[in-house]
């Protein structure tokens, strides 16, 4: 008898919530939405605002329906038609007639959605809330929020059990599997992986064996080289309470022989359980493994098949004949035929909405090729994923460096803490420097830094600029409503402005940043933590960093060692250096970092240098 029939005949009653039988199906959230019958496709057009309606059968598109901002994932509600799309920059939920082609309602459920799964009968809906880290549940067909469940972190992949009592949950920065009890409403179990761990975005479950199957990154921040900082992984869990090992990791390049693949963004299991397939949005590939009912190899290679730009989702049909792979930024659904791996079909599934500069420089930055890659392991996305931050401090050769978010960005140069670029085309000595080595995309020598302008040297690079400064900071939701304070935060804001805190002093303007391109030298600030770092070579000066959005972006400082704002304001600003705050009461502090938590409460007016 094989260890699971063991574990089964042991553990019963453990695992019936999470073992299912066939036909039935684990639900897991996707950019890509299959119908029960398969006969139709749902796509998340992120960078169109759209869904595209996909005839299985027919291999072709029959509508694109406009649903709202930044959908991300898509499930249908049991056998119905109807589809639910989550919408993170509008924190809904849209509700999506697919035959008819209409949005029939929109659903408030929390700031920033993100994954999303529905039940078999269509009554129950799950969605994850990236910030602050929730799953709601949705009662259908009414919409209404049954409850709020905290997961911890930044909560994005979901998966529902077959017999519907388990959610598994994954957290974004650090790929920890959170597994909710669903009758209880709280999380029964929390599985953690390395500290290094980072960006899952996604689970998938095995229809017959208690396996989930987690794609994500280890970042290696002590390494500031490509081939030693960035290795993708898929982690087998066990869902086996009493398995003696719950989390086997498998390091996804040395299980290629050594062909590095970069950025796995989803997996999925035939529905049959033999075959898992995984992509991978940095090196446009497509992995192809056996299942094994093994609990130590867990997989077996089967091919590693290329396909087209930026895949972020892939499906397999019920009857597990056909895999569906979408190139997002070929804005297409590939058809790949599960015996041969040849591609049987192209369709087209959304409209390009963005400039085709703005495409190109995302294709561009979500790249781990040449010529932006010499060794496939790291993109600009691997840090900056989405222009968000991987939460993470990096070893760098200059000293410590916290990744930072890149929202408003254009509107608050010079670029890195240390201000040693002055324009985003600058980053072309990154590309062809160690960490990326890349050939880079100016013909023929690049401009020093600070120097004369690289923008108009390339058309790649200007394209890159483009997409680079396109990221928008969006309303905090811990502001009181747009252009609204809580009490607590208008007590903060005074204290913010007053000149004996002196706040505003540096974190000044629309952007809360005194960073200008003029006059030189850049404004640079000694705020006492420059000697907190033995391998610190540029500091002790920094240039002032936004404050948009700085209540999801932690850790903070340019060395990363203030966990909280709290910290940046007490333990990590000795001598008053960082503002004034020692003479400040408990209360005033607490006041003080709920003004901070609120940014931004008011969209900025922009500036573009």
């Amino acid at each position: 008898m094989h260890r699971f029939a063991a574990a089964l005949s042991l553990h019963a009653a453990a695992l019936i919530a999470l073992v299912p039988s066939p036909p039935l199906r684990a639900g897991s959230s996707s950019q890509l939405a299959l119908s029960a019958d398969g006969r139709w496709l749902v796509t998340a057009n992120i960078d169109s605002d759209s869904v595209g309606v996909v005839d299985t059968g027919a291999r072709r598109m029959v509508r694109e329906v406009p649903v709202g901002q930044r959908p991300e994932c898509a499930a249908f509600a049991g056998g119905s038609m109807e589809a639910l799309v989550s919408l993170y920059k509008e924190d809904a939920v849209a509700v999506v007639d697919v035959r008819e082609g209409a949005v029939r309602r929109k659903i408030r459920v929390g700031d920033e959605p993100y994954g999303v799964v529905c039940d078999r009968s269509g009554t129950r809906a799950y969605v994850s809330l990236d910030y602050p880290g929730a799953v709601v549940e949705l009662e259908l067909p009414s919409g209404a929020i049954r409850r709020t469940i905290p997961i911890g972190g930044f909560a994005r992949g979901l998966a529902l059990s077959a017999d519907e009592r388990r959610l598994l949950v994954t957290e974004f920065h650090t790929a920890a599997l959170v597994i909710v009890d669903l009758e209880k409403g709280a999380v029964a179990e929390r599985l953690e992986g390395s500290p290094s761990d980072n960006l899952s975005r996604q689970v998938a479950l095995h229809p017959t064996r208690p396996k989930a199957y987690l794609p994500h990154l280890r970042s290696r921040v002590t390494n500031p080289h490509g081939e030693g900082s960035i290795f993708p992984f898929l982690t087998v869990v066990s869902l086996d309470p009493e398995a003696e090992r719950r989390r086997s990791p498998i390091a996804m390049d040395t299980f290629n022989g050594f062909t590095a693949v970069s950025n796995p963004w989803e997996a999925a299991v035939s529905p049959d359980g033999r075959r898992l397939y995984a992509v991978y949005s940095g090196t446009n590939d497509l992995h192809v493994c056996e299942v094994l009912d093994d609990d130590y190899r867990e997989l077996s290679r089967v091919a590693l098949a290329g396909v087209g730009n930026h895949p972020r989702a892939v499906a397999v049909s019920p009857d597990s004949s056909t895999v569906y792979v979408y190139d997002t930024l070929d804005f297409q659904v590939r058809v790949i035929d599960a015996e041969t791996l040849e591609t049987a079909a192209l369709v087209p599934c959304a409209t390009r909405t963005k400039s085709p500069a703005w495409v190109r420089g995302k294709v561009l930055f979500n790249s781990a090729l040449q010529p932006m890659v010499g060794r496939r392991w790291i993109s600009c996305s691997s840090c900056h994923p989405d222009g968000q931050a991987d939460a993470r401090t990096w070893h760098n050769p200059e000293g410590l460096r916290n990744t930072t978010a890149l929202a408003a960005m254009k509107d608050t140069h010079p670029l890195h803490w240390s201000a040693d670029r002055d324009e985003t085309q600058d980053f072309e000595h990154t590309i062809r420097g160690p960490l990326m080595q890349g050939r880079g995309l100016i013909r023929g020598p690049v401009r020093p830094e600070l120097g004369e302008p690289n923008r108009g040297l390339s058309a790649d690079l200007d394209a890159l600029e483009e997409y680079s400064s396109s990221f928008e900071p969006t309303l905090s939701p811990h502001a009181a409503g747009p252009g609204k304070l809580t009490p607590a935060a208008e007590r903060g804001k005074a204290l913010f402005f007053r000149e004996d805190v002196g706040c505003a002093k540096c974190h000044s303007g629309p952007t809360y940043s005194d960073g200008a391109l003029e006059p030189r030298p850049f404004r640079l600030h000694d705020v006492g933590t420059g000697g907190d770092d033995d391998s610190e070579r540029l500091g002790p000066g920094y240039d002032t960093p936004t404050l948009l959005g700085v209540y999801r972006t932690a850790p903070y400082l340019h060395h990363g060692k203030a966990r909280t704002l709290r910290e940046v304001l007490v333990e990590q600003n000795r001598g008053d250096r960082h503002g004034k705050t020692s003479h400040l009461s408990q209360g005033e502090i607490d006041d003080l970092v709920e003004l901070l938590k609120s940014l931004p409460y008011e969209l900025p007016e922009t500036r573009a240098f």
